[in-house]
């Protein structure tokens, strides 16, 4: 049986993640693979800063750091941003995938040249940071935003009508425009719209979540997590000081 932690970088309630639970539907795992999703206890009103990424990492570290000791075989991230893998692969010797990463790796494996489809522009730093570090500026043909207002609770729930349309749209301009062979879903909160994009556009559409899950079940099975020495486990964790940091955050946002 392998048990796999998703992590939803937000406090939500059962609905709201109910709705995330529903990219397990877009991938079939095999049999005794299981996908436990738990919710950061504080989180940003949106990753659009810096110091939106601090209050993020702590938040996310803080709920995967004990996913070891609960017998998780891997730790999946619920977010493009990837915030909180290299600080969770530190501190496990188990897979920690973050979608935005292997989203744009798996693109390379489809095509030569991918584009990004964003709901606004405010998130475009976060998939500039992960291309440079990959070193992938000569194949991102583009990232466009739709200019849609995202909503990281009720997601595209009630809006598909409105939506998926302009979705379809920036897209084929990224493919008939900017080059590109693949289309990369810039963010999980997107999930909703892929079935449509997948059937309506001449290229493979990438949905990071499911294939985020599907990665960590692999990595389990071929045993091949993260390596040490890219990054190095912590010296000292620190457990009951960043349980006391996010308990003082929590009763501040009540």
């Amino acid at each position: 049986m392998t048990r796999i932690l998703v992590i939803v970088p937000f406090p939500l309630d059962a609905h709201n993640l109910a709705q995330r639970r529903e990219q397990s539907r877009a991938v079939k795992l095999p049999s005794g693979t299981t996908l436990e999703y738990r919710t950061t206890r504080v989180a940003p009103s949106n990753y659009v800063s810096g110091h939106d990424s601090v209050i993020a990492e702590l938040s996310i570290l803080e709920v995967g750091l004990g996913a070891e000791r609960e017998s998780f075989d891997a730790v999946c991230i619920d977010t493009m941003s990837d915030t909180g893998m290299t600080a969770l692969r530190a501190a496990l010797a188990i897979p920690v995938i973050g979608p935005g990463r292997h989203a744009m790796l798996t693109a390379m494996m489809l095509g030569r040249r991918f584009s990004i489809l964003t709901m606004w522009d405010a998130w475009q730093p976060l998939y500039r940071k992960t291309i440079a570090e990959l070193g992938l500026q000569a194949h991102c043909a583009s990232v466009r935003a739709a200019n849609l207002q995202p909503d990281n609770r009720n997601l595209l729930a009630g809006k598909e009508e409105e939506v998926f349309p302009r979705l379809e749209d920036v897209a084929l301009r990224c493919v008939h425009e900017d080059g590109a062979d693949v289309i990369i879903l810039g963010s999980t909160t997107m999930h909703q719209a892929h079935p449509h994009l997948a059937q309506r556009l001449p290229v493979p559409v990438v949905n990071p979540g499911p294939l985020s899950y599907a990665l960590a079940e692999a990595a389990v099975r071929l045993r091949a997590p993260h390596s040490p020495r890219a990054y190095p486990p912590q010296a000292a964790p620190q457990p009951a000081w960043l349980a006391a940091v996010l308990e003082a955050g929590a009763r501040a946002d009540a």
